[in-house]
């Protein structure tokens, strides 16, 4: 048998994607995740906990992820566990347990805890999906397209000549 590695979480953003980019230029996008988890005690008293996951995007992934993600915004994370270690600047061994995401759909609008009907995926770039985009971006990220000049008027009674036609 083999060996299965699958984390799928479905909670809120805890803070903005953090977008970077390696030396190599290769796209890498992390944000924090929310779960909550309730339960009766043995009283019958309701108990909550809230479970903290660190999330890593790479490549086209994490560029998306910037765009349509942000703080409070329910989410969908499909992916594979991580740990990693390095030696930080004081010498001490440190160690952290991510999600490497592979597959990842924000649901709802920011900061909504209800889910809809509706998903809009990563893949999938629903009307929902394309406003966040659009209102995320800003003019660095989009260049101005310049109307071209109406050189002719047009008159509503001319016909048409198709052979005018240059392409």
């Amino acid at each position: 048998m083999r060996d299965f590695n699958k984390v799928i979480i479905l909670g809120n953003l805890t803070r903005d994607p953090e977008m970077r980019y390696t030396p190599n230029g290769q796209p890498v996008c992390s944000f924090g995740v929310a779960t909550n988890r309730r339960w009766n005690d043995a009283s019958g008293n309701t108990q909550e906990a809230v479970e903290f996951h660190n999330v890593v995007a790479w490549g086209k992934l994490a560029e998306i992820c910037n765009q349509i993600l942000n703080k409070g915004r329910k989410t969908l994370v499909e992916g594979r566990l991580q740990t990693r270690s390095w030696e930080g600047q004081d010498g001490v061994k440190r160690t952290k347990t991510e999600i490497v995401a592979e597959n990842i759909s924000a649901l709802g609008a920011a900061g909504e805890r209800n889910v809809p009907d509706a998903e809009a995926g990563a893949a999938d770039q629903s009307p929902e999906t394309e406003e966040k985009t659009e209102k995320k971006s800003s003019s660095k990220d989009k260049p101005e397209k310049a109307e071209k000049p109406n050189k002719t008027k047009s008159n509503p009674d001319e016909e048409i000549n198709l052979d005018d036609i240059p392409f």
